[in-house]
């Protein structure tokens, strides 16, 4: 699966305002960002975004998911720490 479908999913199932997918076949890293994870658990965060994913997990399309979901303003903050290029 390309990193550019799961973005195009994650995009029309929650209007994100930015998504970042990098991967390699079936292991990818998911950055996600939008207003709908204010007040969310980190639980909840990671449970928003594999809804829209679960029949290409089952599928073994995807293989492992490592998320992180951010409120804008708190990717403002983060982004600044990281390294994802």
């Amino acid at each position: 699966m390309e990193t550019a479908q799961i973005e195009q999913i994650l995009q029309e199932a929650l209007s994100l305002q930015e998504v970042h997918v990098k991967g390699d076949g079936s292991h990818y890293e998911v950055i996600a960002v939008s207003e709908i994870f204010d007040g969310m658990s980190r639980v909840k965060k990671q449970q928003a975004i594999y809804a829209p994913l679960m029949s290409h997990i089952a599928s073994n399309e995807i293989h492992a998911l490592s998320i992180k979901a951010y409120t804008p303003d708190e990717w403002a903050r983060d982004k600044k720490l990281m390294s994802f290029s």
